[in-house]
């Protein structure tokens, strides 16, 4: 490996490449009552727009991970980054219903791509720190999904007039100079002569993709149906004016959780206490939702989102835990392919519902249906999950 920057600036691009996935993903958010009312969507087709990103995230995960094996994991990184930034500027374009999901779905395919990448650059480039740094990279996807999710309403949608079409254009931007950070300042990882070829295809026997999929897919499920339904269901219920505090609540107090985390990250790491805490008060949070009070929504939002931060976190640190080296990108797809699935799955289902029903209530049943796998599927963590290599403290 050609060094190229200290280990202390990689571990912050690492951050920022955290930072880059979510930017444009979570800027949906703060708009989605702009998109119903110019493009006439009901909650299905909200739903849906929402969860295209996280259903390409389950579909091209493995595909991801073949073309990790294929060209390595930097380079693969660089190219998904490359490709996010431009589809993202272009979801709005001619404020089109067609142009806005073909784009959702090319960024979805490029954070696919990313998502598997990033445990296997972790293992190449902090092979003695890899719960730290797995612990910042999850952190730079909180800060990204916070800042996004607080400033577009306020800030960046007045710069551009309040079009939801340029708002997206704008959180383009950041992404790209991330991505050519990372191709200028980042260590290439040269293949030594003779070695074989990585394998790509997840291991479907291994029990511990599917119980690191189950878990991970119900902490997104909490997450993503919180983005997709707190707006709406704040505008059904006559609260408009709660939005945006509720989604810089539901993102801005993951921010210390996701701190106290990186710190503690090699403690934590596999243990099955924090994930069945997280998703008890997940419920109790999705319960709070109900309350009367502004300021209990308020806080009952960044409850949830906390918990929400646990889960995703810690999931993602028992990846370059448990798996062998050089395996990373298959156990992770594997993980992502599954967790994804049902994220997309679920909360569409949610959407459908609503629409049934007509009743905005139902709009945290799938919440509240993660939040319950994640405790399941923490009583299933055996401690031959959490196995911590030397290497990796």
């Amino acid at each position: 490996m050609t060094e190229r920057t200290g280990p202390g600036f990689r571990l912050l691009i690492i951050f920022l490449v955290g930072m880059a996935i979510r930017l444009p993903i979570v800027a949906v958010a703060p708009v989605l009552p702009l998109i119903h009312r110019d493009l006439g969507l009901d909650e299905t087709s909200i739903a849906a727009l929402n969860g295209l990103p996280v259903l390409l995230f389950a579909l091209a995960a493995i595909p991801g991970s073949l073309l990790i094996s294929r060209i390595g994991a930097r380079r693969a990184l660089i190219a998904g980054l490359i490709v996010v930034s431009i589809a993202s500027a272009l979801r709005g374009l001619g404020m089109s219903t067609p142009t806005l999901f073909a784009m959702t779905f090319v960024m979805g395919v490029a954070v696919a791509i990313i998502q598997p990448a990033a445990p296997a650059v972790v293992t190449q480039w902090f092979p003695a720190a890899t719960s730290r740094a797995t612990a910042l990279f999850g952190n730079g996807m909180v800060i990204g999904a916070t800042i996004s999710g607080s400033l577009t309403i306020p800030l960046v949608l007045p710069l551009v007039g309040g079009s939801w079409g340029w708002s997206f254009a704008i959180w383009a931007v950041p992404v790209f100079a991330i991505a050519l950070l990372v191709a200028g300042c980042t260590p290439a990882v040269v293949a030594r002569t003779g070695q074989p070829r990585a394998l790509w295809w997840p291991n479907w026997r291994d029990s511990r993709t599917w119980r690191l999929g189950l878990l991970q897919g119900g902490g997104s499920v909490v997450f993503y149906s919180g983005l997709t339904f707190f707006p709406d269901y704040l505008h059904a219920i006559g609260r408009p004016e709660l939005v945006s505090p509720v989604l810089a609540s539901y993102n801005a107090c993951q921010f210390p959780a996701s701190l106290l985390i990186t710190v503690f990250a090699s403690r934590m790491s596999g243990k099955r206490s924090p994930f069945i805490f997280a998703g008890a008060t997940a419920l109790l949070g999705l319960g709070a939702m109900f309350a009367s009070q502004d300021w209990i929504i308020i806080t009952a939002a960044a409850v949830v989102g906390i918990a929400t931060v646990y889960v995703l976190i810690l999931t993602l640190a028992l990846v370059p835990l448990v798996a062998d080296p050089g395996d990373a990108h298959r156990l992770s797809a594997g993980m992502l392919a599954i967790g994804y699935f049902m994220t997309y799955v679920i909360p569409l289902i949610g959407g459908r519902i609503w629409d049934w029903t007509d009743e905005p209530a139902t709009a945290f049943l799938p919440g509240m249906l993660g939040s319950v796998i994640i405790i399941v599927m923490a009583l299933t963590l055996r401690p031959g999950d959490s196995r911590s290599r030397k290497t990796s403290q």
